[in-house]
């Protein structure tokens, strides 16, 4: 998520310092400060708090990435599931505008999963989080994915957006409303295509037998 050049690298006392305050992670992941890389972002829908991604070339599972949201020195676990998100929003609070409801609705989308994992806003064949692909998968995909759209505000104030969505192996094309508090709803999805070969592999946590979800 977010491979662009806004990380900035956690090192020395503050690398070692945050990495004793997680260590092991969710009581499964060991990580070490010569083999881990920590770095840390602002997000622009809140005024004080930054997301933090950890890695560690020892781990096996190689496409493991693990995030947390910081505010004051709290830390919130981004795991897939949504309460995290909800309370530092409440607490933060979020402030969404029409210039980042879009780049909250693939963060959100991102970091609340589905069984099959995440929900991820499909705009570019570039995008990282993309799975590889052969050029029929290149065909088919990059044919269906299209750019998010912010498409104005509805009575309630609610900001609406659309989006292609690839979701297990199937793109959809859905519609959102984004509510001032974070929460989002998806209140239309019409399958576009289907029965894909490849599917998005990003995990962000392991489940009970340690597999990476």
């Amino acid at each position: 998520m977010y491979e662009d050049n806004q990380w900035n690298a956690v090192t020395g006392e503050e690398l070692e310092g945050f990495l004793s305050q997680v260590n092991p992670i969710d009581q499964k992941l060991t990580v070490s400060p010569s083999t881990a890389t920590v770095e840390w972002r602002q997000l622009p829908w809140y005024d004080s708090v930054a997301m933090i991604r950890v890695r560690d070339e020892s781990w096996t599972q190689n496409s493991l990435t693990i995030y947390y949201l910081t505010d004051a020195g709290t830390l919130y676990r981004l795991n897939g599931t949504s309460p995290p998100i909800h309370d530092i929003n409440a607490k933060a609070p979020i402030k969404i505008t029409d210039d980042n409801v879009l780049e909250y609705l693939r963060f959100f989308c991102f970091f609340v999963r589905g069984e099959e994992g995440p929900f991820l806003i499909a705009e570019d064949l570039n995008n990282p989080n993309m799975p590889p692909m052969d050029e029929k998968m290149k065909t088919v995909i990059g044919g269906a994915i299209r750019p998010a759209s912010f498409e104005g505000k509805n009575e309630q104030g609610h900001w609406l957006c659309d989006a292609v969505v690839f979701y297990s192996n199937a793109l959809f094309i859905a519609n959102f409303a984004v509510h001032p508090t974070g929460m989002i709803e998806m209140l239309d999805d019409e399958p576009i295509a289907a029965d894909l070969t490849v599917r998005v592999d990003k995990p962000v946590a392991l489940d009970q037998e340690g597999n990476p979800k």
